[in-house]
């Protein structure tokens, strides 16, 4: 098993709890012999200031392993700025739901039994979105959970058309669309009624956001499927696509959008104990009996 010996950090910016986890994380990682290294923007931690801050680009083609410390959205944009290189991330949850960053800050004998070379792989898929006009690429962005084709600055159902390999899958009028990958499938596409998708499955969903059509439902096609979007020419300003709910492509603006999986996947690293299922029933608290 690889052992890791320089680890990046990364961190949710002005958070003074996460600031004190990576104060506590770099103590404990330089005792035990590893070399640490700072995402540049990361937040300001005591005693820090002779620790090398690096570009995140410098510091994932650098590090062994990354740690990112925060939330659920700090891992997904850590995620995206590091689906070019293959250095596997660890999440260290001081976030609300903790879905990808599984490990409590309370104590680091998690990360001390990972460094030590026990811990599960977990490759996961990412999508990649483009806005494409008829000559050039306007806009494009990287998603780990979903890119969501959505209303904007109107109240009115949008109109489009859903090509699947260049075969059309049907026309939608409903406020917009998620398109997810197994990781998103418990993100808001679940709250839109999808399917939860194990990320063992290779796959991608497609669910309407509140369809016109009732008869119209979430579809699961093959993550080697390209989605295309065609948007009606009287709606292209009031619709845009983001990725993850934090990268913003733009307004569509006369183009279409291509949505297909990613060539490069990212490497989630997990304690030994670490247990997919576990984390839906204690995520979504399946079986607890107080939810009546």
């Amino acid at each position: 098993m690889q052992r890791f010996h320089l680890i990046g950090i990364l961190g949710k910016p002005d958070d003074p709890e996460v600031a004190d986890t990576i104060s506590r994380l770099v103590k404990h990682l330089e005792r035990s012999g590893r070399e640490v290294v700072l995402d540049r923007d990361v937040v300001e931690i005591p005693d820090g200031a002779s620790l090398a801050r690096l570009p995140r680009g410098e510091l994932a083609e650098r590090a062994d392993l990354v740690i990112v410390v925060g939330g659920d959205g700090t891992l997904l944009n850590a995620a995206r700025s590091l689906a070019d290189s293959d250095v596997p991330i660890l999440g260290v949850n001081r976030g609300r739901l903790g879905f990808l960053v599984d490990v409590s800050p309370a104590n680091f004998s998690e990360i001390d039994t990972v460094l030590a070379g026990e811990y599960i792989e977990d490759t996961r898929m990412l999508l990649n979105a483009e806005i494409r006009t008829e000559s050039a690429v306007a806009s494009r962005g990287a998603a780990l959970n979903d890119v969501v084709l959505h209303k904007w600055n109107t109240a009115r159902m949008i109109d489009f058309d859903i090509y699947v390999d260049g075969e059309l899958l049907n026309s939608h009028r409903s406020d917009g669309l998620i398109i997810c990958t197994p990781t998103g499938s418990t993100a808001y596409a679940m709250s839109g009624g999808g399917p939860i998708i194990h990320p063992d499955v290779d796959g991608i969903a497609l669910v309407p956001i509140c369809p016109h059509t009732l008869s119209i439902r979430p579809l699961v096609i093959s993550a080697e499927s390209t989605v295309e979007i065609s948007v009606d020419p009287g709606a292209h300003e009031q619709i845009r696509v983001s990725c993850d709910g934090q990268e913003d492509l733009g307004m569509v603006n006369g183009g279409r959008i291509v949505i297909s999986k990613r060539a490069h996947k990212i490497v989630l690293v997990h304690p030994p104990q670490y247990s997919y299922f576990e984390i839906l029933r204690a995520k979504l608290r399946w079986g607890d009996t107080n939810l009546g």
